[in-house]
């Protein structure tokens, strides 16, 4: 278990790899990212790296926020996550963590929250097919039956109907990194990754 980052989306684009396929990669850049706790099993549970994500005025934070940063060296803050590692004593409090933590070629997944959508029908929420458009059919887009008579006389839960559609928490797994900029901290990983651009990314190294 390793110890990822937090980054924003720029955007996508597409590049041409090695054997001249065009590929379509997501452009990554994280923000600055320090250690404010570390987690261990004899105190805690269990062995994890706490994360601030980005900067801000110390004093715009409330007390409890600051009390808690100020054990780390008393940077300013506002985002906060987790990341399980295998030996915890590896790392320092306030200690910057960058993308060269990563490898070109290596694996990772990336959880973000999804683009909301919306209300949205059975057929864009579900993928449900339509109903028949031509000899006098009037059912279209219409549900359909949601019950199944007078028993049980009542619509079971879990039932596939219209409703909320996007801005849930997703995750992709298995996004090949195809370039590290240094200089620059931006991440390139082949495909899509969740959420609008600008969406806050969860970056974890994957096991197999």
């Amino acid at each position: 278990m390793q110890v990822g980052l937090f980054a924003n989306k720029i955007g996508m684009t597409q590049i041409f790899g090695d054997a001249g396929a065009l590929l379509p990669v997501t452009v990554l850049k994280p923000q600055l990212c320090r250690i404010s706790q570390i987690k261990s099993v004899a105190i805690d549970g269990y062995n994890a790296v706490q994360l601030a994500y980005g900067e801000c005025d110390f004093l715009t934070l409330n007390k409890s926020k600051r009390g808690h940063l100020k054990k780390a060296g008393g940077f300013g803050s506002k985002f906060f996550g987790e990341f399980c590692v295998s030996q915890p004593d590896d790392f320092a409090l306030g200690q910057i963590i960058t993308v060269d933590i990563f490898k070109v070629g290596q694996k990772v997944r990336i959880m973000g929250k999804g683009i909301g959508k919306g209300f949205a029908g059975n057929q864009k929420r579900h993928h449900f097919s339509r109903g028949p458009m031509t000899h006098g059919s009037k059912n279209h887009r219409l549900p359909g039956s949601i019950g199944a008579g007078s028993t049980p006389g009542r619509v079971y839960p879990g039932k596939k109907m219209s409703g909320q559609l996007g801005n849930q928490t997703v995750t992709i797994k298995s996004l090949e990194i195809l370039y590290i900029g240094l200089e620059d901290n931006i991440l390139v990983v082949k495909g899509s990754v969740p959420g609008k651009r600008n969406a806050l990314l969860k970056i974890q190294p994957q096991k197999h």
